[in-house]
């Protein structure tokens, strides 16, 4: 008799204790709110250099931002053809962001070297 109810009582024990150690089921309390990770904005870089915008044709999706970094060793600066975005005068290492949107495609050249050209399509 006290082998079985050493058996027992080991059984016993065992179940309480996986009973315990099992994960919990993902329950809410009454006026519990879950909030959501903010959405991540989209971003992409043109690198200034030699002379250049490279990518020379960027193509986002609306919403998008895009930074412009100056690795060359000289100034320059980002203006749009309309006029829409445009940066100060970039010395090295400088960077200037502008979000795009809307949907559109958008020129843009350095006012410093105008033979400086580049393109950011918006879709």
């Amino acid at each position: 008799m006290k082998n079985s109810l050493l058996i027992l009582s080991v059984v016993i024990a065992a179940v309480a204790g996986s009973a315990l150690s099992a994960p919990k089921p993902n329950t809410l309390r009454a006026g519990a709110s879950v909030s959501a990770q903010p959405a991540q904005t989209a971003a992409a870089e043109v690198k200034i250099d030699n002379f250049s915008f490279s990518p020379a044709t960027l193509t986002v999706a609306a919403g998008t931002t895009v930074t412009w970094v100056n690795h060359d060793d000289i100034p320059h600066n980002v203006v749009s053809n309309d006029k829409s975005f445009k940066s100060k005068v970039m010395d090295t290492d400088e960077k200037f962001s502008f979000t795009f949107t809307k949907a559109g495609e958008y020129p843009y050249f350095c006012a410093i070297h105008p033979k400086m050209t580049g393109k950011v399509v918006v879709q």
